[in-house]
C-alpha cells in the first residue's frame, strides 16, 4: 500500500523558504542496502551523516540507502557506493545481516548489509555533498568512535560493525 506524504525538507538548500514537496511513500517497510567497505588492511569505511539529516543526523553510517522503484538490493548496492564515495562495487564477501528498525522518522525500515570490495583510490573517496561531513577507515579495536550519539540510532551502527568484523573474520581475510 502507497499512501501520499508531504512534509519540509531541512536538508535541502531552500529549506529556509518554507518549501515542501510530497512524495508517495510506502507502508510496507522501506529496503535499504547497505555496504561494510573494506580495505587491504581489514579496516571498514564509516562516513559521518550530516547534521542537517532527517535520520540519523551526526551520527557515523556506512555507506547505503533506499532501494528506489524497480531496483533490487544488488543494484541498489552498487548505486549507492557510487553515489557516496565514487567508488565501484568490486564484489560481494559476506552478507553481514538483515536489519529491521523504526527511523526517527516513524517509518519503518529493513536494511540488507553486505561486507564488500570496492573499486577506487581508497584514500580518497568523493563524499556526497551535503550528506556526509567527513570519513574513517576504523579497525575493530576503533569502534567506540561508534558510540557518539548512540542515543540517536540506539547503537544500531555499532551492532552492525561489530557483525561486518565476524563476517570479516570468518571469510579468514
Amino acid at each position: 500500500m502507497v499512501v501520499g506524504g508531504c512534509f519540509r525538507d531541512k536538508a535541502a538548500p531552500w529549506h529556509n523558504t518554507n518549501a515542501r514537496y510530497c512524495r508517495m511513500v510506502s507502508t510496507e517497510p522501506l529496503r535499504c542496502a547497505g555496504a561494510l567497505i573494506v580495505d587491504h588492511d581489514g579496516r571498514i569505511f564509516f562516513q559521518r551523516r550530516s547534521p542537517h539529516r532527517r535520520l540519523f543526523p551526526n551520527c557515523w553510517d556506512i555507506v547505503g540507502g533506499h532501494v528506489e522503484p524497480g531496483e533490487d538490493i544488488d543494484t541498489a548496492l552498487r548505486r549507492e557506493i557510487t553515489e557516496e564515495t565514487g567508488w565501484f562495487l568490486s564484489h560481494v564477501l559476506d552478507q553481514v545481516g538483515e536489519y529491521t528498525y523504526v527511523g526517527d522518522d516513524g517509518l519503518t525500515r529493513t536494511e540488507y548489509d553486505f561486507l564488500v570490495r570496492v573499486d577506487g583510490d581508497l584514500d580518497h573517496p568523493r563524499l556526497e555533498a551535503g550528506k556526509h561531513t567527513e570519513y574513517r577507515w576504523l579497525a575493530e579495536h576503533e569502534l567506540s568512535v561508534l558510540d557518539e550519539h548512540r542515543d540517536v540510532n540506539d547503537g544500531l551502527i555499532r551492532r552492525i560493525a561489530d557483525e561486518g568484523f565476524a563476517a570479516l573474520r570468518s571469510t579468514g581475510l
